[in-house]
């Protein structure tokens, strides 16, 4: 590299399995930002498992991250997190799909909602998400439907990013 920092696109997409590196990549890319930086967490901590993965994120970000938990108004947070061109990485897309399905909630619509305000943001966004489509068909409904509602997020929101990138083994494949 050159030495020269170029700005975080406006909408990135980090994509890969779980352990594959890619909240660190996109911690990496979220990094470079000179603004405030906010790391979004979509996750609600209801084991001991939970927290401990929460506790291993948060250790490897330096003070200067805000933590903002919000599992179900992700469009609504991010537009208030960016307001003054911060940064925003939001970890992890699919734990709040998760979330939206254990509300009940109209996933579709929020995903539409979600792609909608895209354009809205008033600094980069780095989303981050499982990619979950590339196993095992899944035994029942609701696990389908889970993979499912994530492919299609996944392709609505690659079609809208400026940069999509796939990580395995900790080595990012640049897909957009």
């Amino acid at each position: 590299m050159s030495g020269v920092i170029t700005p975080l696109p406006p909408v990135s997409l980090v994509l890969g399995g779980a352990r594959s590196g890619k909240s660190r990549y996109a911690e990496a890319l979220v990094d470079r930002h000179p603004g405030r930086r906010t790391y979004l967490a979509t996750a609600e901590v209801l084991d001991d498992e939970m927290a401990a993965r929460v506790k291993t994120h948060r250790e490897r970000r330096d003070s200067d991250w805000r933590t903002v938990e919000e599992p179900l108004d992700l469009a609504g947070a991010l537009k208030a997190e960016t307001e003054q061109g911060a940064a925003v990485l939001v970890d992890c897309l699919t734990l709040w799909l998760g979330n939206l399905l254990g509300q009940a909630r109209d996933v579709e619509a929020e995903i539409a909602g979600l792609v909608a305000a895209l354009g809205q943001f008033g600094g980069p966004v780095v989303f981050v998400s499982n990619e979950v489509g590339q196993g095992i068909v899944p035994d029942n409904a609701l696990a389908r439907r889970f993979r499912d509602l994530a492919g299609i997020l996944h392709q609505r929101l690659a079609e809208k990013a400026d940069h999509v990138v796939f990580v395995t083994a900790g080595l990012p494949m640049k897909l957009k």
